[in-house]
């Protein structure tokens, strides 16, 4: 296929947007037409030094009417409650939409108990969400894409192999550790260097926002999930340790490898994973272990690209009908 496709990115000033600049800039058949933030008047290469020599295209102030003239597909990095304001609009102006916010990932009730209230009903009625593993056919003809959380993904792909062994009702228990990237640059007490160096804390335990996109997305009820996050002194990297108990003879191994043997992006492993195996790349790789009734699942992604950005251009590609895999980084940083 020849046909290349403009996109933009609207909110190019965190870490995500440069995400996706960086895997954009080198993609076959995706152009980028179009880089914003909320102020503009500024470069991308100013925003992000590291771009230097590579990219020094102009930050405009987002403009709904410049995207709908230049994009045939956007990724909004905002905020949630600033992306659905951009989402109406777009979706309207015939744009497709990745969005990496959380504002389409629930369903209104949920979203409004643990966000804000919602401004878009009627485009969450529309909504695909994006992890290719289980809505890849929904993909294909999606005009507007919610693209996962971090931790929910990490977390739904370890699980979704066992979810028919698992002892009904009883609980999933998620211990995650993130890299401070997943903050984004805004500094805080909590992200504050003194306070994240040589240190280790749990945050939000049980009533983190991404628990109940979990149990939604897994078809349980939210009791029933576990999950207590920890901030660990890193730059990116997420890896999930999770507990429960299952039924029934099976091979556990033998089981995850046959539920993801055609898939690209998830890698199966005879060891214990690690975040350094994936830093860089759109791959989860996935370790399990089985003592009598209890499981143990080990699950490590990217935060920001299988949890975010190279995720999203996944999305995008499966969107616009190109290769899957299209300008995502297969080589991890390493060592």
């Amino acid at each position: 296929m020849s046909k290349k496709f403009n996109v933009g990115i609207v909110g190019a000033t965190g870490y995500t947007g440069l995400e996706l600049v960086k895997m954009l800039l080198s993609h076959p058949f995706f152009e980028l037409t179009y880089i914003a933030n909320s102020e503009g008047g500024t470069t991308i290469n100013r925003l992000h030094p590291s771009l230097n020599g590579v990219c020094e295209d102009v930050v405009q102030k987002a403009d709904v009417d410049v995207i709908a003239k230049e994009c045939d597909l956007v990724f909004l990095a905002l905020p949630h409650k600033t992306a659905m304001a951009f989402v109406k609009p777009l979706i309207a102006k015939g744009v497709k939409v990745v969005d990496l916010s959380a504002d389409y990932r629930l369903t209104q009730d949920v979203y409004e108990e643990f966000y804000v209230p919602h401004t878009d009903i009627e485009n969450l009625e529309h909504v695909v969400y994006g992890l290719p593993e289980m809505f890849r056919q929904e993909l294909k003809s999606a005009k507007l894409v919610a693209n996962p959380g971090c931790f929910p993904t990490s977390a739904i792909l370890g699980l979704l192999p066992f979810m028919d062994k698992r002892v009904e009702g009883t609980p999933i228990i998620i211990d995650a550790k993130t890299g401070v990237s997943g903050a984004g640059k805004k500094l805080s007490d909590v992200t504050h260097f003194v306070n994240v160096n040589d240190n280790l804390f749990a945050y939000n335990p049980l009533m983190h926002r991404h628990a109940p996109e979990i149990a939604q997305k897994l078809g349980v009820d939210f009791d029933e999930v576990h999950f207590v996050p920890h901030l660990v002194p890193l730059t990116r990297g997420m890896i999930s340790s999770i507990y429960i108990q299952v039924e029934d003879d099976f091979d556990a191994n033998e089981l995850l490898e046959s539920y993801y043997k055609e898939e690209t992006n998830v890698r199966i492993s005879a060891t214990p994973v690690s975040m350094k195996d994936v830093a860089g790349t759109n791959f989860c790789d996935i370790y399990v272990k089985r003592k009598g009734n209890m499981l143990f699942i080990s699950s490590a992604i990217d935060n920001l690209m299988r949890g975010a950005s190279s995720q999203a251009v996944v999305n995008a590609n499966i969107m616009m009908d190109v290769a899957e895999n299209s300008g995502i980084p297969t080589i991890a940083y390493v060592p």
